[in-house]
């Protein structure tokens, strides 16, 4: 029988769009799923929307996070922490053997975690990421063509030890020698101009889906996400949960593959510029 994967979709007021992130997961071509939903703190009728789907899924699990994050917001209002604890709590509830992620307010095509579980079966990897291309609604219950995209864009991939180096690149030069000290320090005094090459690298981010990465059961028992202020690499204006997290399992692991083959539908304003022809 095929490896049990949960996914988990972290979910803060996302009514009007997580019904189309659900759904596509149910609909994925790779059946035996469990559907972990975390509402963190909604004041939306998400509950409704998701129980709804509960009601002909029985894959479809929901939970509230039982807490709410003090330091959800900076003192100008900006959310800087952005569900990471909604993701944690999403960890104590998976069941499967693989565990990845889908955003409440996007989509994937369907043939997204078959395509990640056949690579990360066929390199023996321990974490992987796939690429994300603009959201758009034509594409929903549709699958990549991976050859296609294959023969148009090449085969690009980075394996363990350009991920591993990667991470070195981006880490900051004090941070070796700081260990649990670092979370001692205010973010704000991080991004100082006087200190800030100390705490951060290279500002590259994790290439491809950060928010999305497939990873073995086990990469649990020694990463979690980590709130911003003990983030090691955090993007430089604050947040960085994903960032910080697929770093830390590089580095943790050195078994990380990125493929860029655009899998994950991605809201926002602009396309992949990698893949304009889509």
């Amino acid at each position: 029988m095929n490896s049990l994967i949960s996914i988990i979709i972290p979910t803060h007021n996302s009514s009007k769009t997580i019904t189309d992130a659900i759904q596509s997961i149910q609909d994925q071509t790779y059946r035996n799923l469990e559907i972990i939903v975390v509402d963190d703190n909604s004041a939306d009728n998400t509950k409704e929307v998701v129980e709804n789907l509960r009601k002909i899924d029985s894959r479809v699990n929901f939970f509230s996070l039982p807490f709410d994050d003090p330091y959800r917001f900076n003192k100008r209002g900006k959310n800087i922490n952005a569900g990471y604890m909604a993701r944690n709590y999403g960890f104590e509830k998976v069941r499967g053997e693989w565990i990845t992620f889908q955003d409440a307010d996007d989509a994937s095509l369907l043939n997204r975690i078959e395509t990640q579980f056949e690579l990360a079966k066929k390199y023996n990897a321990t974490h992987l990421c796939i690429d994300w291309q603009q959201f758009n609604p034509a594409y929903l219950n549709k699958k990549l063509d991976v050859s296609q995209i294959l023969k148009k864009y090449g085969n690009t991939m980075m394996d363990p030890g350009e991920t591993i180096a990667l991470a070195k690149k981006t880490k900051g030069a004090i941070i070796p020698f700081l260990g649990i000290l670092n979370k001692h320090i205010p973010f704000s005094w991080k991004r100082l101009r006087i200190i800030n090459k100390l705490f951060f690298g290279s500002l590259d981010p994790y290439p491809g889906a950060g928010n999305s990465p497939l990873f073995k059961r086990g990469v649990i028992d020694r990463v979690k996400f980590r709130p911003l202020s003990e983030r090691v690499w955090p993007s430089f204006m604050g947040r960085g949960a994903d960032r910080d997290f697929n770093f830390q399992v590089a580095e943790t692991f050195q078994n990380s593959y990125i493929f860029f083959i655009p899998l994950y539908m991605w809201r926002q304003n602009t396309q992949n510029p990698h893949y304009n022809e889509i």
